[in-house]
């Protein structure tokens, strides 16, 4: 083996591994990227972009159908899904030139090939051997799939259903998670009946039940129906669809099922157990600053324990390039992660719903809920939804939870008022511009301050 030395290996060019190599070598670092496939992972190739420029696409198919209301006279003529990939695949390789870019300009040198770490703690790629003083993991997660189903013309994961090749005039999707609820939204508003089975009692069961329900209501407007509450039992697919079966003894027919139950870390086969570095049902654990059991060896991302969104992995990657430099950043936890799925009506949340205040501080919790409908802005968007904000009795605001259209903007508001730990007595005096939607999040604060101006 060939021997390469650098200060920091990182095996994984996805969200936290690139971020990690930027900030490390903006930090003077030698760093060596390793990446089996194209930088920027799952997230830009497969993931966050894509399915958001296929939203984007139902958006203004959506908008063509209503347009009449506002007073614009045009017709909608269908969905030609192969300029829609077309469009798509531009978004992405424009993002991904744009990366390959940064990353030339920081002098990382990127390593292409699959990495395994090796027990002496260096990561070998082919016939070579590259020794870091650290090595950070960020080798990402993959779709998760039941037993049972194989994935194929019929039967399909997100990675598949990016890249359809045709609108389905019916699909199942199995799972009322985030990605679920995204590819119910793009095709619905691309012509398809849509059915979403989900094994818990609502949709995004991990939000705020205010918010779920909120989506539910709009989703029944819509034509997409929620089976939740049942569990799936099979599914046959056939040269003509696929029919899948459920607990309750009801099948659904349909020309595709997307399996939508979440996705699982990339750990397996890469050396790891053997290097001493400890995993948990595939996970690698970690402590609260990201070290892995392995001196010397970090991990960050969807590998780690917990949310499995890119910003979340693109702060780990920057935490741990601060605090291997020496420079003891700020611990981010989960709960001040903002959260944002982006269907037609949108869900965006931070910090603790109000079920899970009530289990930390009992009853000594208020929140209060602002409906759009007596937003300015969200009516002459058309849409519908709430802001709920959570706050503890005389203490700070602990969850801000937005559900309508383009809510996903104002999180970041919401993020800074719970990671500063802000009493809505401090924001009620703070103005927002009018006529935004952002009026909504201060209205809200202001009932939590006793002083409501137009929500009674």
């Amino acid at each position: 083996m060939t021997d390469h030395s650098f200060d920091l290996v990182i095996l994984g060019g996805g969200s936290g591994g690139y971020a990690a190599a930027l900030r490390a070598a903006e930090l003077g670092s030698s760093v060596a990227l390793v990446e089996k496939d194209k930088l920027g992972g799952t997230c830009l190739h497969r993931g966050c972009i894509p399915t958001k420029a296929l939203l984007h696409s139902a958006e203004v198919a959506d908008s063509i159908r209503g347009s009449a209301h506002v007073g614009v006279r045009s017709s909608f003529e269908g969905i030609d899904i192969a300029a829609v990939h077309a469009y798509r695949e531009g978004i992405v390789a424009k993002k991904h030139k744009g990366l390959e870019g940064l990353i030339a300009a920081r002098k990382i040198t990127v390593v292409r090939g699959a990495g395994r770490l090796l027990d002496d703690g260096s990561v070998a790629v082919g016939d070579d051997r590259y020794r870091g003083r650290d090595v950070v993991l960020a080798t990402g997660s993959s779709s998760r799939l039941i037993p049972g189903l194989e994935v194929g013309e019929r039967i399909l994961t997100s990675e598949q259903a990016l890249a359809l090749p045709e609108v389905p005039r019916r699909a199942v999707i199995l799972g009322g998670g985030v990605i679920g609820v995204e590819f119910a939204s793009i095709w619905r508003s691309f012509g398809a009946e849509v059915t979403i089975v989900e094994a818990l009692d609502r949709l995004l069961p991990t939000e705020d039940a205010a918010l779920s329900k909120a989506l539910e209501r709009a989703f029944r407007k819509r034509g997409i129906t929620a089976r939740t509450g049942v569990r799936f039992a099979g599914a046959e697919s056939s040269a003509g669809g696929v029919t899948v079966a459920l607990e309750d003894g009801s099948t659904l027919d349909a020309d595709v099922l997307l399996v939508a139950v979440g996705r699982g870390p990339v750990t397996a086969g890469i050396g790891l157990e053997d290097a001493g570095v400890e995993l948990d049902r595939g996970f690698v654990r970690v402590d609260e600053r990201l070290r892995t059991t392995r001196a010397g060896v970090w991990a960050v991302g969807d590998i780690v324990p917990g949310l499995q969104l890119a910003h979340r992995s693109f702060q780990q990657g920057i935490f741990v390039a601060e605090e291997i430099a020496g420079l003891r950043p700020t611990v981010v936890p989960d709960s001040l992660v903002p959260r944002v799925t982006y269907s037609s009506p949108e869900v965006a949340s931070v910090g603790l719903t109000e079920e899970q205040a009530r289990a930390a501080h009992g009853e000594a919790v208020v929140a209060r809920e602002y409906n759009l409908a007596g937003n300015g802005k969200s009516e002459i968007l058309g849409t519908a939804g709430l802001v709920k904000v959570v706050r503890r009795l005389d203490g700070p605001v602990v969850g801000v939870h937005l559900v309508g259209d383009r809510v996903g903007e104002l999180i970041t508001e919401g993020q800074l008022v719970v990671g500063w730990e802000a009493h809505p007595e401090d924001i009620a005096p703070f103005i927002h511009a009018h006529p935004t939607q952002s009026e909504a999040l201060g209205e809200a604060f202001l009932a939590l301050a006793g002083k409501p101006l137009h929500a009674l």
